[in-house]
């Protein structure tokens, strides 16, 4: 009697997946997305149309959906061909504002203080809206109209949110500043807290 207990007990066990091995799952393939993310971002303006495309991969995957590196590039071809202008004005926007930044550092201008806290907050807040509207985007969606659901909802309803993506822009840089090479699993772990904090906000 203890004997078949004992192995009723043995096949529950072999049966029960391994806590870990899930989240460890979604961590490699994180890492992975990150790689793919930084070579699509080589000439710059694709930057946003690569984070959306990483972030449409997690989504999928941790949907249980089909979701390869083909996948991505077809994601990635199609958000640059809509996003293009989109992100030129975001890549604009963000010049505009390191460069006020760079003049008032100058300490030439009154109010200097004042005007590199404004410069700083903008700059961030339009960093974080260009990954929020990123992440929010679905294919054949209007990276406009994903710009005003990510203002509305996430900007405004979830501020904590973007406080966790500022975190996440924060650790990119210190990893990008202590290793190069080390911006790739950064990324990764940026878009998977994007998609984290999209979920959060129910956006």
């Amino acid at each position: 009697m203890g004997s078949a207990r004992d192995q009723a007990a043995v096949r529950r066990t072999a049966r029960r997946p391994a806590r870990g091995t899930p989240r460890f799952a979604l961590f490699a393939e994180c890492l992975l997305t990150g790689v793919w993310m930084v070579l699509a971002a080589f000439p710059v303006i694709t930057l946003l149309p690569a984070f959306a495309a990483g972030c449409t991969h997690l989504r999928r995957h941790l949907d249980g959906e089909r979701s390869t590196w083909r996948d991505f590039l077809t994601g990635l071809r199609e958000a640059t061909r809509s996003g293009w202008r989109f992100s030129l004005l975001w890549w604009a926007a963000l010049a505009l504002l390191a460069f006020d930044l760079r003049v008032a550092r100058t300490g030439t201008l009154p109010g200097g203080p004042a005007l590199i806290a404004v410069s700083v907050a903008g700059l961030l807040a339009v960093l974080v809206l260009g990954l929020r509207t990123a992440t929010v985007r679905r294919p054949g969606t209007a990276w406009w109209a994903a710009a005003r659901t990510a203002s509305r909802q996430g900007l405004a309803a979830d501020p904590g949110g973007s406080l966790l993506l500022i975190g996440g822009l924060a650790v990119l840089a210190v990893a990008a500043w202590q290793l190069l090479p080390l911006i790739a699993p950064a990324a990764g772990a940026l878009a998977g807290c994007a998609v984290a904090v999209e979920r959060r906000a129910g956006v």
